[in-house]
């Protein structure tokens, strides 16, 4: 640890403040979130901004907020209508749990978000970077937020040469802010570490002659800011052929299916599909799994009317899609539901299946 934080003794840590916090407080974007430091809202953003881009949450946070403006609201709301308000977003394992998290802070710290870091971190989907960010950026307590932003900035002011993407180096870089952080504004120290790696300090060619901090870089001195940060490539996503089906009924009503409650996508509502093991017949497939899974005697046309590609973290789905009619229903199955197009905006559905319905609706329009 010392070894690697080494370049941290020859910071000028009150000048490395002094030129960041300026910097923030003159030149912070304005998003919805820092109107106020509600413990609630940050921590509803900060779950948000998870693998997202700021300019997708802000229209999301300000829809979601206004339907679940506080922690009782949430806590209390159907399922349902969560996911629904998350829908698009991706990645809905953030909404549940977050959910969850938020019925605990109601029924065991009376509504209100805890400010100790045992507390905070022990709720449901709160990790070490969404702790520190609550912490102190609504509660003003000291404590390190380190995301992907964050290890990128102190790799190359640091000059810290340890791979980014192993869980182990984050340790290294709590170390380092607990060092730098300042005490008396440790909210916009935090933002604005974050703030710099967002607008300043990217990815890619990084901005260094209008970077605040630039003097104190070791990277930019050392001219190795495009090397850092170190982080190994991901491995390559493996791809699943699927086959998804838009089934009408006689009186244009369409067949809709609730996932799993566990797993992927987990109570997001689809239309009917399979993972595709024939691919020379896959249509005929697709027909008698519907007829074994759901006891539904199906007539699916020939013809794919859209291929749907939708990159997970892991996986890669390739969909080809059909339409076809409902010929009769032996039962009414759970978590199975026939629908007109006007309830079927009120269901949640994955981006790919949104996908799927946009491409339907367009080519009944033309016909």
């Amino acid at each position: 640890m010392k070894e690697v934080l080494k370049n941290i003794d020859e910071v000028n840590i009150n000048d490395f403040q002094r030129d960041l916090l300026a910097w923030f407080s003159a030149e912070q974007r304005d998003l919805p979130w820092r109107k106020d430091r509600d413990p609630y809202k940050v921590w509803v953003s900060e779950i948000m901004l998870q693998q997202t881009k700021v300019d997708t949450v802000i229209p999301y946070f300000n829809r979601f907020i206004e339907k679940f403006p506080t922690i009782e609201a949430l806590a209390t709301a159907d399922e349902e209508d969560v996911l629904k308000a998350w829908e698009g977003l991706g990645y809905y394992s953030r909404a549940r749990n977050l959910q969850s998290a938020v019925q605990e802070v109601k029924a065991k710290y009376d509504g209100k978000v805890p400010d100790s870091p045992k507390e905070i971190s022990s709720l449901k989907g709160v990790g070490p970077y969404t702790s520190g960010a609550i912490l102190s950026i609504a509660y003003g307590i000291p404590e390190p937020a380190v995301d992907g932003n964050v290890m990128r900035v102190l790799s190359r002011i640091l000059s810290i040469w340890i791979d980014i993407a192993k869980p182990s180096s984050r340790k290294v870089f709590e170390e380092a802010v607990r060092k730098l952080i300042s005490h008396e504004n440790p909210s916009f120290f935090n933002q604005a570490l974050m703030e710099l790696g967002a607008i300043i300090c990217t990815p890619t060619s990084p901005s260094c002659l209008l970077c605040p901090v630039r003097e104190h870089c070791h990277g930019f001195h050392e001219g190795v800011q495009a090397e850092l940060p170190v982080k190994t490539k991901k491995k390559s996503t493996r791809i699943v052929k699927m086959s998804a089906v838009v089934l009408f009924t006689e009186d244009n009503k369409v067949v809709i299916h609730k996932r799993p409650e566990e797993g992927l996508l987990a109570n997001l509502w689809e239309f009917p599909n399979t993972e595709v093991v024939d691919l020379q017949s896959p249509r005929k497939q697709l027909e008698q799994y519907i007829e074994k899974e759901y006891r539904m005697k199906v007539a699916i046309n020939p013809g794919v009317i859209t291929t749907i590609r939708h990159v997970f973290s892991h996986l890669t789905w390739e969909i080809e899609v059909y339409t076809g009619k409902l010929l009769h229903t032996k039962k009414k199955l759970p978590r199975l539901e026939i629908v007109t197009d006007e309830e079927l905006s009120k269901y949640a559905f994955p981006v790919s299946h949104q996908k799927i319905w946009k491409t339907v609706v367009a080519e009944k329009t033309e016909s």
